[in-house]
């Protein structure tokens, strides 16, 4: 019964999620296609993930992820470089992610249409990991930055073949949790997280800022 139940509300927290809602963009566009690819055994690990209540947790911590940071950055036109203003959003990302040490996320790297699906396949990855490395620099440990993906030119915010910034970026994303943490047994790692972590995270734009000369 506890089971079915937990189930029953993973599947109601899943269908809350609307295109409009950040939410929507980790788990069923982006993040999303990573938890079921259509891979051998992904079935029984979805089935897992929501009978134990992680999948309904990381739905909760990607939307406090999103609605207290801003988790895209922008680039310059054939650019992986960081200005100020994306350095200034990834030291809130990295204040926020600081505060949740048993969660892991992903960054993912965009291009604009410009240039060849290969070229700005591998412009997106160098973007995405330009975004790690100053996450690292920031106090992030670099096992909870999972798997660096590149989308390239293939989800653009704007449909245009020209030049366009808001398609050159990268989004950080909330992916799970750490696995092997000792203090997470049984299955109970979830509530856990959500008692200890989500009733009493300060907000990053709460927090003292870190000087980029710090870095």
């Amino acid at each position: 019964m506890k089971k079915v139940m937990t189930t029953a509300i993973a599947a109601a927290t899943l269908a809350a999620c609307t295109p409009a809602d950040p939410t929507f963009s980790s788990f069923f566009s982006e993040a999303g296609a990573e938890l079921d690819s259509g891979d051998f055994g992904e079935a029984t690990m979805n089935n897992r993930l929501i009978q134990t209540g992680e999948l309904d947790y990381t739905v909760n911590l990607a939307r406090r992820f999103a609605a207290d940071v801003d988790s895209t950055v922008n680039f310059a036109f054939d650019s992986t470089v960081l200005s100020p203003e994306a350095q200034a959003t990834l030291m809130q990302q990295a204040d926020w992610i600081r505060q949740f040490p048993e969660v892991r996320f992903k960054v993912y790297g965009h291009t604009d249409l410009v240039g060849s699906q290969a070229y700005n396949r591998a412009l997106g990855l160098r973007r995405a990991q330009a975004v790690v490395r100053f996450l690292i620099s920031q106090g992030v440990e670099r096992s909870r930055l999972e798997a660096v993906a590149s989308f390239g030119e293939t989800q653009p915010l704007i449909v245009t073949e020209g030049r366009e910034r808001r398609n050159r970026r990268t989004v950080t994303e909330v992916s799970g949790f750490v696995e092997n943490n000792p203090a997470l047994l049984n299955g109970k790692y979830a509530q856990v997280i959500f008692r200890e972590y989500i009733a009493s995270a300060v907000p990053a734009s709460s927090l003292a800022p870190t000087t980029i000369g710090g870095q």
